[in-house]
């Protein structure tokens, strides 16, 4: 076996000296032999690189951007490898550029020769050319874009969608031209000359001199929509990804991969929505009742609390409930029925649907149907005002902003990342160091004197920050109005980059935090138009669900 990083690497080449090229492209559960042969701040595709090329005993690498070339460096200097090998890739596919990638090939191929003691097979060299021209499915499909995603990624977004799914990402989109008629009797080097060619005429990558040809990736008429993927602090895609938005009217979800493994909470539910927006009328249920009792039921389970609305016919509220949601969600699930059930005088088996939302609808076992809360929030919101046009929903473990259509339905939505920053569960750390509850942040960030600013969001940092002002002799209200600014200057920024405008909806727990409130009015410059129960709106959507389909 030997290893690879690149679409431009030579796989048919290596194949043709009887090697067995790889794909590194996994995930890794920690940076901890990367880091300690290098420093911290590497990109993290190349650190785990390093990784995985430390258990490689064969490697052949492109030198695609200074991380790559680091990653040689490194295992150049720390690891044992029979072969190493750093190939020089050219940034454009000139007439010089292909002569020069030629030679390199040639040279490539003459020291995996000499290493593996082959001569160069023909025959499976154009064998091997031949499988690489990749043709798109026959009908409708999604594709992922963007930087590199590992084949975790790759499984759970083809799982959570609704067409095939195609990886025309830097390392995925590699189709080359079928070899030329001919390709037996030419000489090795004209036929090199070819292959060049071939490899630097593929649809470029982010780092060549002329990406224009990307476009051809986003063109094809049955391209339905894209997922695209960017590495975490690595521009080149984010680019690419602007430059999409601004050209192109295809359906776009944006996501962002560490290599890592995923937080599955937050990116199942964006996958989700996505393929909800798609399909808006295409209901996931697991069963259908066969009689009708006229009792519909959503159920929101969130990371801090669940909660639940139940309506008739008529699509009027007749119970509710907002419960701790605990330790787990089918808990917090069962408590909240046996409330509404309490409040009716009704049994479980009594409800036509009960359609499930939030992190944890998967895990509520009496549940007819699951949709994402950013649908269920969208449609919750344009039933009790059909003028909103972007929610800020702040809940317990994330933040979204979610853009509305004039029927109500999503047209854009983005959430926060891998942190708590924000967020209630943010509120709440805050809270206790201060040693208030809740309902005492919200009112005493509005009797506030001083005007200081938080200025990490950090839930860690800041609350260090938080305890050096205590320290310092400032009064609770000037912290917790630090704190409500803070939220809302991170909360303004993403309804700014999601392109929201107004009428505004704010809902979550967070939006009984006056404070907080105040504060995001002010940088939105309009009035937010809060429910009586703003908790109350993914589940009241939820329920709607239930009723439209049963």
């Amino acid at each position: 076996m030997i290893g690879y990083n690149c679409k431009y690497t030579p796989i048919e080449l290596l194949r043709a000296y009887g090697g067995q090229p790889v794909l590194l492209d996994g995930e890794e559960t920690d940076f901890e032999l990367a880091e300690s042969l290098t420093h911290a701040n590497l990109c993290c595709h190349a650190k785990a690189l390093i990784q995985q090329g430390a258990r490689t005993e064969e490697l052949a690498l492109m030198d695609c951007c200074d991380s790559l070339r680091r990653t040689y460096d490194v295992l150049c200097q720390e690891s044992h490898q029979a072969f190493l090998r750093l190939v020089d890739l050219p940034h454009d596919d000139g007439t010089c550029a292909r002569e020069r990638f030629k030679e390199e090939l040639i040279r490539l191929g003459e020291a995996y020769g000499a290493y593996r003691g082959t001569a160069f097979d023909r025959s499976a060299f154009l064998a091997a050319c031949r499988e690489s021209v990749q043709p798109l499915p026959e009908g409708p499909f999604l594709a992922v874009l963007g930087a590199r995603a590992s084949p975790p990624l790759l499984e759970l977004i083809q799982r959570g969608m609704p067409l095939p799914v195609v990886n025309l990402t830097c390392s995925g989109s590699r189709g080359l031209e079928a070899p030329p008629e001919g390709a037996e009797e030419m000489d090795f080097d004209a036929l090199m000359a070819w292959y060049a060619g071939a490899l630097l005429g593929m649809i470029p990558c982010m780092r060549m001199a002329s990406v224009a040809g990307r476009r051809a990736l986003t063109i094809h008429p049955r391209l339905k929509g894209v997922i695209y993927n960017t590495v975490k602090f690595c521009d080149f895609y984010s680019f690419d990804y602007a430059a999409l938005r601004r050209e192109s009217d295809l359906p776009v979800l944006k996501i962002e991969s560490d290599y890592m493994p995923q937080p599955a909470g937050q990116l199942a539910t964006r996958l989700e929505a996505f393929a909800e927006s798609l399909f808006p009328n295409a209901p996931d249920r697991r069963e259908k009742r066969m009689e009708t009792r006229g009792l519909y039921a959503g159920i929101d389970s969130g990371s801090t609390t669940t909660n639940m609305v139940v309506i008739n016919e008529k699509k009027e509220l007749l119970a509710s409930a907002i419960v701790r949601t605990g330790a787990k969600a089918q808990n917090g699930a069962a408590a909240a029925l046996a409330q509404v059930c309490g409040q009716l005088n009704r049994r479980p088996e009594d409800f036509t649907a009960i359609l499930a939302t939030g992190y944890g609808r998967n895990n509520i076992p009496f549940a007819t149907g699951t949709r994402t809360e950013i649908t269920c929030h969208a449609k919750g919101a344009a039933f009790l005002d059909p003028s909103v046009r972007t929610i800020v929903d702040i809940g317990g473990q994330d933040s979204k902003v979610i853009c509305l259509d004039e029927d109500g339905g999503v047209a854009n939505f983005i959430m926060n990342d891998k942190c708590a920053a924000g967020t209630g569960r943010f509120l709440e750390m805050m809270a206790r160091t201060l040693e208030l509850d809740m309902e005492q942040m919200s009112k005493r960030g509005l009797a506030w004197k001083k005007d200081l600013t938080i200025s990490s969001m950090c839930t860690v940092f800041a609350e260090s920050e938080v305890i050096s002002l205590i320290a310092d002799n400032h009064t609770d209200s000037d912290i917790i109005h630090g704190l409500n600014k803070s939220i809302a200057v991170k909360t303004a920024s993403m309804v700014s980059r999601a392109k929201g405008a107004g009428p505004y909806m704010m809902t979550g727990g967070v939006a009984r935090n006056q404070g907080v409130v105040q504060e995001l009015e002010k940088r939105l410059g309009e009035k937010l138009f809060i429910a009586d129960a703003p908790d109350l709106c993914g589940a009241l959507g939820a329920a709607l669900y239930a009723l439209e389909e049963n």
